[in-house]
């Protein structure tokens, strides 16, 4: 997650779930401009990084970090079809 003076930018819901959403909808992968362009529009609240943890916690997975979002969504999205 981005940092930004003690706070995170976390996105809610998760990057991960919003792309595999957006993936499922769409009925093919989404490309590296698509998933560039839904990272930079999804909904986010600033929380510090306490919080952030709790929630991670609570969801039980961690999300893909957003700075790294296309080469963390190629990785998640192959785990998630052998589900």
């Amino acid at each position: 997650m981005s940092e930004n003076g003690g706070l995170i930018i976390y996105p809610v819901p998760s990057l991960v779930a919003t792309l595999l959403n957006r993936e499922r909808t769409k009925g093919s992968p989404l490309t590296e401009e698509e998933v560039v362009q839904i990272r930079d529009t999804c909904p986010a609240i600033a929380m510090p990084p306490e919080v952030a943890r709790q929630v991670d916690e609570s969801r039980g997975y961690l999300d893909i970090d957003p700075e790294n979002c296309w080469e963390e969504w190629q990785r998640v999205r192959v785990e998630l079809a052998e589900d």
